[in-house]
C-alpha cells in the first residue's frame, strides 16, 4: 500500500481508479511538495488534457504506452491547435511524472509512460556579457558617478543586477527596507513577494562593498521612499541602454542579460549549482534547462 504522504491512500487511488480523481490527488501532492503554483497548474492541465482524450471509463491500470503515444500524436496532428515543441516536451514530462509517481507507489504494476520518448527542447542560448565587458560597463557607470553632476543610478542599478541576478519584476518591487547594510554576515538584499503563493521565491543575497558605496551615494542623490528605483520599467531600460552605448557595445544590455551573466559568473567562480538555483529563486524543474544552458555557455563549442 502506498505511503500516506503521497496522498494516494487517503484518496483511495487504485489501478481501477479513473484518471480525473487521480489528477486531483496528484495536484494536492505536488502542492505539498512545494512545487511552484505555475508548475502545478501547468502539469495538471497537461494530464487533464490526456483525461479528456481517453475514453471516460479508462482505468489507470488499462492505460497503455500506445494510448499515450496516440495522445501525443493527436496533440501534434489531430487536435487542430498548435502545439509548440517546448509545450510538447513539457506535456511529455508531465505525463511521465504522473505515471512514475503512480508506479513508484504501487498503484500500477507497469509504467506506461516509461517508454514514451522524451522530446527535450532547449531554447537558444541567451546573450551574456564577458567579464571584460562587465568591467567596461562598470567603468562607464563610474563615469556618471564622477561627473560634475554626479548620477549614481547607473552604477547602482547595473552593479545590483550583475551581482544578484534578480529579475526585472523583482527589481521594480524593491524598496529601501529590502537592503540591510548592517547584517551580521555582511550587506544583504532581501527579495520578497507580497503574495503568499510566491514565498518560495524569497531569498537573501549578499551585496559587494563596491555596490554599497555606490548605493550610499545614490540614496543621498535621490529621494527614496517606497521604491528603491522610483522610475518606470522603460526608464530603467533606457539607463541600461545608455550604458551599452557609453561602453560601445554591440550588445543591448537588458535585465535578462544581466541575470544570465550573473548566474554564469557564479558558476565560473565555483558556486555550487543548487546555491545558484536558490540565488536565482527558481524551482528544481526550471533549473534543469537553466543549468544546461549555463553548461553550454561556460563550455562553448567552436
Amino acid at each position: 500500500m502506498p505511503p500516506d504522504d503521497t496522498g494516494l491512500t487517503s484518496a483511495h487511488i487504485t489501478s481501477n481508479t479513473l484518471l480525473t480523481p487521480t489528477i486531483n490527488a496528484w495536484n494536492i501532492y505536488l502542492e505539498d511538495q512545494s512545487f511552484s503554483p505555475h508548475t502545478v497548474k501547468a502539469f495538471t492541465a497537461d494530464v487533464r488534457l490526456l483525461a479528456a482524450y481517453l475514453p471516460p471509463d479508462r482505468a489507470l491500470g488499462e492505460i497503455t504506452t500506445t494510448d499515450l503515444n496516440n495522445f501525443l500524436d493527436w496533440l501534434q496532428t489531430g487536435r487542430g491547435v498548435p502545439c509548440s515543441p517546448k509545450t510538447l516536451a513539457r506535456r511529455i514530462t508531465s505525463i511521465k511524472a504522473l505515471f512514475r509517481w503512480l508506479h513508484q507507489n504501487g498503484v500500477i504494476l507497469v509504467d506506461p509512460a516509461e517508454k514514451v520518448i522524451q522530446k527535450s527542447v532547449v531554447s537558444p542560448l541567451p546573450v551574456v556579457l564577458t567579464p571584460e565587458e562587465v568591467q567596461g560597463v562598470l567603468d562607464s557607470a563610474d563615469i556618471y558617478r564622477q561627473a560634475t553632476r554626479s548620477d549614481s543610478r547607473y552604477y547602482t542599478l547595473f552593479s545590483l543586477l550583475i551581482h544578484t541576478g534578480i529579475k526585472k519584476g523583482e527589481c521594480l518591487a524593491l524598496s529601501p527596507n529590502h537592503v540591510e547594510l548592517d547584517a551580521p554576515a555582511g550587506p544583504l538584499l532581501f527579495v520578497r513577494y507580497a503574495s503568499p503563493q510566491y514565498r518560495y521565491k524569497e531569498r537573501k543575497i549578499s551585496l559587494p562593498d563596491s555596490w554599497v558605496e555606490a548605493y550610499q551615494e545614490y540614496s543621498t542623490q535621490y529621494q527614496l521612499d517606497e521604491r528603491l528605483f522610483p522610475w518606470s520599467p522603460r526608464r530603467l531600460e533606457y539607463l541600461l541602454e545608455d550604458l551599452s552605448n557609453e561602453t560601445g557595445l554591440d550588445k543591448h544590455i537588458s535585465f535578462d542579460m544581466c541575470r544570465w551573466t550573473s548566474a554564469l559568473n557564479d558558476k565560473r567562480a565555483g558556486m555550487e549549482p543548487d546555491k545558484i538555483r536558490q540565488k536565482l529563486g527558481v524551482s528544481k524543474i526550471q533549473w534543469r534547462e537553466i543549468r544546461m544552458k549555463l553548461e553550454r555557455l561556460s563550455n562553448p563549442v567552436g
